[in-house]
């Protein structure tokens, strides 16, 4: 099943997935279950070795080391190695009816949403996606625009993500955070990854939250943890709150000297003034995403994604307003619904939707750069055939 909230069926397997780069603190959400979840175990494959041809797998419970083996490179791709060797191994712990809960420990790197994606489309009961994290090393870590390839954190050798970018994704897709206890960690660290994941469930696991129990059928009397990885997981509503067309953008807030900026326009951007203010733009705040739309490709869905000082743009298909209504019946329902809820009378789910996330975010003077890349209002008046005769700025950085 690839969707639905799943959960395990009465001595199934139940399968959750545990990530982050953040590795001391993956452990230790790693370790809480094993020790909560009586008849666990942990996979985890470490790429680390896949310049050598092999990726090394283990399987260990909280006694220590089950079994270690190795799986070929495939395609010159660590990632594709695991996901070729991950779900074999979970399907033999499964028919052997010994494990109550598999928790899938993934390398530094890879991001949850492709292995839960590949979990969920063999059938297997996913029942959690938790990425763990020091608030500590939140900032540090997605301020860094180094390549993932110059720490020896690349999954391929094509792999071309940054620390910052890849740390995003993993933090943005989990609905459940565990957070190890951080001395170092300040109000503004937690004002921060609230704003980033307002939606997070966030679960302490630090040697007091033992006591804390989880509620509802899935976790009822259980240690929170535990109780989160076994609630349920619905691959489909994950994906959906992820896609740049109806995303679960954050909402605006000011905390602890963080802030978060909801900018919604419905006039379009200038390709060239836009062009020209990106860099400041991407700096402006630690973290900022959403959707925007070009006055000279006004039928076309972009997507913006920046973090760690680097931003990337892509196309993410048509908006719904450029669609015959014949073509209405292939899209998603939870996309019609997301843009019937903004839909404007004249330019449809046509918009600009970008929030900044920052400490120390200057506010009006990212209001007043964005304002300046709009049409003009005599820009705006000429209308769509004399937008599409602007200057195609970002042909180059979407690669037409």
């Amino acid at each position: 099943m690839a969707g639905g909230g799943v959960r395990p069926t009465p001595g199934g397997l139940a399968v959750a997935i545990v990530g982050g780069l953040h590795a001391d603190a993956r452990r230790a959400a790693v370790e809480r279950l094993l020790t909560d979840v009586p008849g666990s175990v942990a996979l985890h494959h470490d790429l680390a070795t896949a310049a050598a041809g092999t990726v090394v797998r283990t399987i260990r419970d909280r006694t220590g080391l089950l079994s270690a083996g190795e799986a070929p490179l495939v395609n010159d791709c660590a990632c594709c190695a695991l996901r070729e060797d991950l779900v074999p191994e979970l399907e033999r712990l499964a028919d052997a009816g010994l494990t109550r809960l598999a928790v899938v420990e993934l390398w530094d790197s890879v991001e949850p949403k492709a292995m839960a994606e590949v979990v969920a489309s063999s059938g297997l009961s996913l029942t959690g996606v938790i990425t763990a994290v020091d608030p500590a090393l939140l900032l540090p870590y997605l301020g860094n625009g180094d390549d993932l390839a110059d720490g020896g954190l690349a999954a391929a050798a094509t792999d071309q993500r940054t620390v910052a970018d890849t740390f995003a994704r993993q933090l943005e897709y989990a609905p459940v955070l565990a957070l190890v206890d951080s001395p170092e960690a300040d109000d503004e660290d937690r004002a921060l990854l609230a704003q980033l994941h307002p939606t997070a469930r966030q679960v302490p696991i630090g040697r007091g939250d033992a006591a804390s129990r989880g509620t509802g059928p899935a976790g009822a009397g259980r240690p929170a943890l535990a109780a989160a990885a076994l609630a349920g997981f619905d691959v489909e509503a994950a994906a959906a709150a992820q896609h740049p067309a109806c995303a679960l953008l954050p909402t605006e807030a000011d905390a602890s000297g963080v802030a978060t900026l909801v900018w919604h326009r419905r006039r379009p951007f200038h390709p060239e003034r836009l062009y020209a203010a990106l860099e400041n733009l991407t700096c402006a705040a630690a973290r900022s995403r959403g959707r925007f739309w070009l006055a000279d490709r006004p039928d076309t869905l972009l997507h913006w994604d920046a973090a760690g000082g680097a931003l990337c743009v892509e196309n993410a298909g048509p908006w719904l307003a450029s669609l015959p209504d014949a073509a209405w019946e292939m899209v998603p329902p939870v996309r019609r619904a997301a843009a019937a809820l903004d839909w404007h009378p004249e330019h449809g789910d046509c918009c600009q939707h970008l929030v900044f996330t920052s400490p120390g975010l200057d506010r009006d003077g990212l209001e007043l750069l964005l304002e300046s890349c709009l049409l003009t209002d005599s820009e705006y008046a000429a209308g769509p055939t004399a937008w599409k005769r602007l200057p195609p700025a970002f042909d180059t950085l979407l690669e037409v």
